[in-house]
């Protein structure tokens, strides 16, 4: 009669089922991914408005997928490498290339090299970011640079300058390359940013927020880019007002850190 031997006897480790439900964070960053892409191709298409909604539904996408994944309890190690690889496409990559499409081209070599200058510093802004995430003492209040998604619309707030005044043609196109430079400097900096990870809200405001919530929706399908203008320009004196009044926090130097 042969006898069942445990795992480590036969060489074989124990297999380990999974509810399909906890894999629905991983198909959201898939997702996210897919949505990117398609933004490319409908941008070399010239349907520039479905390529910045697709950006837009991937940022929301990644914004959900992490805070189920803690809900789920399905975190891992795979789910997180592949929200940064997907992140670094659908925020850096992407966006570049929308970019560069809508009013680039015709600068070639300079449009080019600020595409690839917003790109690499997504890489480090991501990098840096994930590096942090493992040091026992992050700060998850807040972030260091400005977060790949909102760099991401931020890059292409001259589009959105250009589609809110009815023209949809690209303007100052030098202009253009050098607003994409220094994203990717507002990216890679030391300064600190607001993270609202932890948000909180008193109860009895709950229904304020839903109708703020049912505003802004509204305003995004009636008048999409006026109120993605305003968004950008909220974000930016958000982001002086943090700047101006909030020291910046001292960073060690190691060789590690991006």
């Amino acid at each position: 009669m042969v006898q069942d031997l445990p795992p480590k006897a036969t060489g074989r480790r124990p297999r380990k089922k999974l509810h399909i439900v906890q894999l629905i964070p991983n198909f959201m960053t898939i997702g996210a991914l897919c949505a990117g892409l398609t933004a490319v191709r409908f941008a070399i298409e010239g349907k520039f408005g479905l390529a910045v909604a697709l950006i837009i539904a991937a940022a929301v996408m990644d914004g959900l997928d992490g805070r189920l994944a803690r809900l789920l309890k399905s975190e891992s190690d795979m789910g997180a490498e592949l929200d940064s690889l997907c992140d670094l496409v659908n925020f850096g990559v992407a966006p570049a290339l929308i970019t560069y499409l809508w009013a680039l081209q015709g600068m070639r070599a300079e449009g080019w090299i600020a595409c690839l200058i917003y790109a690499v510093a997504c890489l480090l802004r991501l990098a840096r970011f994930n590096i942090g995430n493992r040091a026992p003492d992050n700060d998850s209040n807040s972030f260091q640079g400005v977060p790949s998604p909102a760099g991401a619309l931020l890059v292409m707030l001259p589009m959105f300058l250009s589609f809110a005044v009815d023209t949809g043609a690209p303007f100052a196109t030098g202009a253009v390359a050098l607003w994409m430079a220094i994203v990717g400097a507002l990216m890679v900096g030391r300064f600190r940013t607001p993270s609202f990870k932890r948000a909180t809200i008193y109860a009895e405001n709950v229904s304020f927020v839903l109708l703020a919530f049912v505003g802004l929706a509204a305003a995004l399908l009636t008048y999409p880019w006026t109120t993605l203008v305003l968004i950008d320009c909220a974000y930016l004196a958000m982001l002086a007002y943090t700047v101006a009044t909030k020291p910046t926090k001292p960073v060690e130097d190691t060789a590690a850190d991006a």
